[in-house]
């Protein structure tokens, strides 16, 4: 479970990350399309490895296993509505600022500029594309909770004060960080499954002109794979792919190349992560007892 492990770290480091990067004024429009543009090479490698959101669904999986909880798995029907439902999340939010700048357009060029640049406006919708990025623990007041001078905050709780009003807001913002939670604790990333931001990392790769993209995914050798299953019953948000598909480049939006499936498998090179033709890492055969004690 060396790269398990590996994770966690850059988990952790992203995580106090993110939280130095927001004690500075900057546009968020600029990491928005910085995350969006990096994708088009390490598709959703920011979901697994970087994302705040994820890195505190992955502690309660961590708790679960401490406490000998067992998760459970979702019908693969359901699971694939969950996926597809990303794209139409997506699109509303994308087609939201149309309607609010139809609605109340800003004064002028330089003035929308602006508003783009902070996500203010008729760009607001666009912060919750961005929303997962906070890290739970922010250097401001506003929309968050003080807990002993530690300011403390949750994705997506801003965005509802500002879209339902604050009369509703703490109920509605209690309900959801309770639902969240709890089902990421029996469900193994849950959120990840219909999260808008992972649907706008992964739509790159279903246009023909991006088939490449992007350069980092998993490998599977075809001729090595005994259909064993464990790539299958270890993946975080149950990509069948790896599994069902042939051989090759596994071509999927649902897949964060987390690495756990090359990491489980149990046979020598099975599968691997690459970044082009290059590989960064492959399975290995942990059946076979050490030559050696």
């Amino acid at each position: 479970t060396r790269v398990t492990y590996v994770r966690i770290i850059v988990q952790l480091i992203s995580f106090a990350s993110f939280f130095y990067l927001f004690t500075f004024n900057f546009a968020f429009l600029y990491l928005m399309v910085a995350i969006f543009a990096v994708s088009l090479f390490i598709g959703r490698f920011y979901c697994s490895w970087l994302c705040p959101f994820g890195f505190i669904m992955d502690l309660e999986v961590m708790v679960r296993k401490v406490l000998k909880i067992r998760y459970r798995i979702l019908p693969d029907k359901l699971n694939k509505v969950l996926h597809q439902s990303r794209y139409i999340i997506l699109l509303a939010f994308l087609l939201l600022p149309i309607a609010l700048w139809l609605n109340n357009p800003p004064p002028g060029p330089k003035f929308a500029e602006m508003m783009a640049q902070l996500l203010a406006g008729p760009f607001l919708p666009y912060g919750i594309l961005i929303a997962p990025m906070m890290p739970f623990i922010v250097p401001w007041t506003s929309g968050a909770i003080s807990v002993f001078t530690v300011n403390l905050t949750y994705p997506y709780v801003s965005e509802f004060l500002v879209f339902i009003g604050q009369n509703i807001w703490q109920g509605f913002a209690i309900v959801f960080v309770g639902l969240t939670l709890i089902g990421s604790f029996y469900v193994r990333r849950i959120w990840c499954r219909f999260c808008p931001t992972g649907a706008s990392l992964a739509v790159v790769n279903r246009f023909n002109g991006l088939k490449w993209a992007p350069l980092l995914h998993i490998d599977k050798d075809e001729k090595k794979c005994t259909k064993c299953g464990v790539c299958k019953r270890v993946c975080p948000v149950q990509v069948n792919e790896v599994y069902e598909q042939k051989g090759g480049k596994i071509k999927t939006s649902q897949c964060m190349v987390c690495a756990r499936c090359a990491e489980m498998c149990p046979y020598e090179g099975t599968l691997k992560v690459k970044l082009g033709s290059k590989t960064l890492f492959k399975s290995r055969n942990w059946l076979e007892p050490a030559k050696s004690d």
